[in-house]
C-alpha cells in the first residue's frame, strides 16, 4: 500500500514542471518583480524584466544608452530621459528611465510595456536605394554653424548642433545604401550660403537637401515642415544669371549656337523642373516623417530661402522640429530620436529616387 504523504511530495514538483512547460506557471508575467519607489513611482529592475521575458540587452555605459533586442523587435532608452523608441516609434514615458541602487530601473508604464510589446509583428525591413537609379549623388546641408548658432532652446540647446548631428546621421544611411553624400559642413563651422550654394552647384549633386531646426515666439507651436523655392523666385531672372554666369555643359553636337539666350532657355527650363521635382520631394520626405514618426506635420510650403534659390538642382529644407517648444527641444536633445529623424529623411528621399526612377522609365 502506497504512502500517499511520499506520492504527494513526489507528484507536486513533476505537476509544477508541466505547467512550468506548457506555460500555466509562466503566466504570471506578473511575477513578482521587486519594486523600488522613487519619489513616489514605482520602478522596477530591467535586467530581472528582461530575464522573464527573454530579452537580450546591451547598455552603453559611455552613453548611458541601453538597446533590447528579441526577435526583430527593438526598444532604445536613455537613463535619465523620458523618451523611447519602441521599433522605431518615438513615444514619452510619464517617468524617466533611472538608476537606483546600482542597476538600470524603468517605471510602471514601462514595465507593462516590455511584457506585451514582444507580441507584435514584425516591422517591415528597410528599403535599400537599387543600383540603377538615376539618384546617384547628394548634398546635406546642416544649417547654421560657428558664430551662428541659429535659434537656441530654453536649455541651450543650439540649432547648429542639432542640424549637424541629424545631417551626419542621415550621411551615414545614404552612404550605407550606395549613394554619394557630399556635407556643406561636417564640423562647427560658419559657412556664408553663397558658398553653399556654390557647393551644392560645383559637386553635380542630383539633390540637395538642407536641415534646420524651427523656432517661433507662440512656445507652442510645434511640428515638421518641408519647403521648396517659392514660384515668387523669377526663374528666368535666375537663368539669365546663370547663362551669364554659370557653366552649363552642353554636347558641342546637339547645340549649333553658344549664345547667351540659348543658354537661359536651358537654364530656364533646368529651373522649372528642378522646382518641380523639388515638390515631388518634399512631398516624399513629409510622408515618410508622417508615417514613421509620431510627428505633427505642418505641410509642404514655399519660401525665398537664398540657399534653395540658388541651387540648380531639385532642392528642399527640411525644418524637423521646434526648439523653442520646451517638448520638441528634449526630444531633439535625444540621440535616438535624431536617429530616427534621420532614418525617416534619408527613407523619403530613397521612395522619391526610386518614384523618379520608375516614372523616367515609363516615358522612354
Amino acid at each position: 500500500m502506497s504512502n500517499p504523504k511520499l506520492t504527494t511530495f513526489l507528484i507536486l514538483p513533476f505537476a509544477i514542471y508541466l505547467l512550468t512547460f506548457f506555460g500555466c506557471a509562466s503566466a504570471p508575467l506578473k511575477k513578482d518583480f521587486t519594486s523600488y519607489a522613487i519619489n513616489g513611482v514605482n520602478y522596477y529592475s530591467l535586467v530581472d524584466l528582461c530575464d522573464a521575458k527573454g530579452i537580450s540587452w546591451q547598455y552603453d555605459t559611455f552613453s548611458k544608452s541601453v538597446t533590447l533586442n528579441k526577435d526583430s523587435h527593438r526598444i532604445n532608452l536613455l537613463v535619465g530621459d523620458n523618451l523611447i523608441l519602441v521599433d522605431g516609434s518615438a513615444s514619452m514615458l510619464d517617468h524617466p528611465v533611472d538608476i537606483y541602487q546600482g542597476m538600470i530601473v524603468v517605471p510602471d508604464k514601462l514595465k507593462d510595456r516590455l511584457m506585451e510589446m514582444f507580441l507584435k509583428e514584425s516591422a517591415p525591413p528597410k528599403k535599400n536605394i537599387p543600383a540603377n537609379l538615376k539618384i546617384k549623388k547628394i548634398v546635406i546641408d546642416a544649417g547654421h554653424g560657428g558664430d551662428d548658432p541659429g535659434a537656441t532652446g530654453r536649455t541651450g540647446l543650439k540649432e547648429k548642433d542639432v542640424n549637424l548631428d541629424i545631417s551626419k546621421r542621415l550621411a551615414g544611411i545614404l552612404k550605407e545604401q550606395g549613394l554619394d553624400v557630399i556635407l556643406t559642413r561636417s564640423t562647427d563651422v560658419f559657412i556664408p550660403l553663397p558658398d553653399r550654394a556654390e557647393i551644392a552647384n560645383k559637386s553635380g549633386a542630383d539633390l540637395f537637401v538642407s536641415l534646420h531646426s524651427n523656432a517661433n515666439r507662440v512656445k507652442s507651436m510645434n511640428g515638421f515642415e518641408t519647403y521648396y523655392v517659392a514660384p515668387a523666385v523669377n526663374d528666368s531672372q535666375r537663368a539669365l544669371l546663370s547663362a551669364k554666369n554659370a557653366m552649363l555643359n552642353l554636347d558641342n553636337k546637339c547645340f549649333a549656337s553658344r549664345s547667351q539666350d540659348l543658354m537661359a532657355i536651358v537654364w530656364d527650363m533646368i529651373y522649372t523642373n528642378a522646382r518641380a521635382e523639388s515638390i515631388e520631394l518634399a512631398r516624399s520626405i513629409s510622408h515618410s516623417m508622417d508615417c514613421n514618426l509620431d510627428a505633427k506635420i505642418l505641410g509642404i510650403k514655399e519660401a525665398r530661402f537664398r540657399v534653395l534659390r540658388d541651387v540648380r538642382m531639385p532642392a528642399v529644407l527640411v525644418e524637423v522640429g521646434f526648439v523653442s517648444n520646451s517638448d520638441e527641444e528634449k526630444m531633439l536633445k535625444n540621440a535616438f530620436y535624431r536617429q530616427k529623424l534621420a532614418e525617416s529623411i534619408a527613407q523619403g528621399i530613397t521612395d522619391y529616387a526610386q518614384d523618379s526612377t520608375i516614372m523616367e522609365a515609363a516615358q522612354r
